[in-house]
């Protein structure tokens, strides 16, 4: 099923969303990848605040390459989103509402998923430029130190994604392991 939502998309939205629904997101993502992930984990364990708001967020796993000249980003392709997952249990408890990334989670962010109705979503790995075609606006918003690991603010215009792991725990790639293969 295709579907298109807004960001931040209301709980109930995000929580029709099922495994295997192609999706076309418009609006705020951030992104972040290990390095702020591990600097927002440590300020939280400081008691500082967060450079974003994560209620009803979502978070891409990328860091760009350079923008070309008339564009908003350069090539935006999914960092693998395991990287993420010692730091994402806590986010999603937090409000974070969903992910965009590429691969397998771990059991305990599965688990965040479901005690927090958000959902991840994977992006085409390898199809970075395509992508950026859909990313209007880039703007720095945190540790500008850490290069393309930075946290930025996206704007986004039907960015294509796919649910791999919905509000409820189906999981895409269990559930393709699952089929029997054709012969």
């Amino acid at each position: 099923m295709e579907k298109y939502i807004q960001t931040p998309a209301a709980p109930e939205e995000m929580a029709s969303l099922r495994a295997g629904d192609y999706v076309y997101l418009s609006g705020t993502v951030y992104t972040a990848r290990d390095a702020a992930h591990k600097r927002m984990q440590e300020t939280l364990a400081a008691g500082g605040a967060l450079p974003i708001e994560l209620k009803e967020a979502i978070i891409y796993y990328m860091g760009p390459s350079p923008a070309r000249e008339g564009r908003a980003i350069g090539s935006a392709g999914p960092t693998t989103s395991g990287r993420m997952d010692r730091y994402t249990p806590q986010l999603l408890d937090l409000g974070l509402r969903g992910m965009i990334g590429k691969g397998k989670r771990s059991e305990e962010v599965k688990k965040a998923i479901v005690r927090n109705r958000a959902v991840y979503f994977a992006a085409v790995g390898g199809a970075g430029a395509l992508l950026s075609r859909s990313i209007l606006r880039s703007e720095l918003v945190a540790y500008e130190d850490l290069g393309t690991e930075a946290i930025r603010r996206l704007e986004v215009r039907d960015f294509p994604v796919i649910v791999v792991i919905d509000s409820v725990g189906n999981d895409l790639y269990q559930m393709g392991n699952e089929i029997p293969p054709r012969i």
